[in-house]
């Protein structure tokens, strides 16, 4: 009797792997910053969809959204949250790292031209140069400046941004080899999004 009782107890948990699985990967694709436009202000906003809930509604079937934070809250926490047709609608749901891929994607380093591949999100994050020259980390940035940010400032590759950083914070030990010709002119190649 009790080994059929641990033969049905381990089929029973071995039968919620699969909705266990899916579950996971809709929370993961549902989960992270994103930025859309407030439907109030006309403003980017940068919101966070509940990514439990969502997972959890689509294993019933019908994925429903509903938001977990919004930089406008807690003042308008009880906003109609419209701008959730956003984030249905667009193709990369109006992630923040689905953006910036988009945008590093064909592009080159303002330094030191080098071309960007696939993105290093963990270790060796690319960075941005701002028109007067500041090199900015992603810790730096933050998501609801995006837009504005992507629209002014140019590619920076992981080495660059070290060398820029350092650069900036120690300009009195930074010594330049005169023989060593630039890649790429001052301004830096097009970026493909200008």
């Amino acid at each position: 009797m009790g080994t059929i009782f641990l033969i049905i107890a381990a089929a029973f948990l071995l039968s919620w792997i699969p909705a266990l699985l899916v579950f996971f990967i809709a929370r993961r694709r549902f989960a992270g910053d994103r930025i859309i436009t407030c439907p109030e202000t006309g403003e980017a906003e940068v919101v966070r969809v509940d990514a439990g809930h969502a997972a959890s509604s689509s294993l019933a079937g019908e994925t429903r959204l509903r938001l977990e934070s919004c930089t406008r809250w807690p003042e308008r926490r009880d906003c109609g949250q419209q701008c959730l047709t956003q984030i249905e609608l667009a193709q990369d749901g109006c992630l923040v790292r689905a953006r910036l891929e988009s945008w590093y994607s064909g592009a080159r380093c303002c330094l030191c031209g080098n071309w960007f591949t696939s993105i290093q999100w963990f270790d060796r994050k690319p960075g941005l140069r701002s028109p007067e020259g500041r090199a900015f980390s992603w810790e730096e940035i933050r998501s609801e400046d995006l837009p504005a940010l992507l629209a002014t400032c140019r590619p920076l590759c992981f080495n660059c941004l070290v060398a820029e950083s350092f650069r900036q914070r120690f300009p009195d030990r930074v010594v330049e080899d005169p023989l060593r010709p630039a890649k790429v002119p001052p301004g830096g190649p097009p970026h493909p999004a200008a």
